[in-house]
């Protein structure tokens, strides 16, 4: 266990932001599995710009690469141009 006070901080610190990465994350996940699932072009139009949006703010947060951004962005796009 950590001794000093500064590692015992680290320690909350770090759970604190693996939690809200793995929600944010998920988040993100669920709202990119409900474009994919959409079957109607004009719901999955007015989604797109938000879960861009969303896939963004994680890559700049680097909870995912900067290159799987950009794939999920292309591979979404062409999905609902594809719709």
């Amino acid at each position: 266990m950590a001794n000093h006070k500064s590692a015992l901080k680290r320690i909350r610190s770090n759970e604190k932001k693996r939690v809200l990465n793995r929600y944010q994350h998920k988040t993100t996940r669920n709202a990119i599995k409900a474009i994919r699932m959409a079957s109607d072009k004009a719901e999955a139009t007015a989604k797109l710009p938000v879960v861009i949006s969303m896939i963004d703010k994680l890559a700049k947060k680097n909870i995912i690469h900067d290159n799987k951004a950009s794939n999920l962005k292309s591979k979404l796009t062409r999905h609902v141009a594809a719709l």
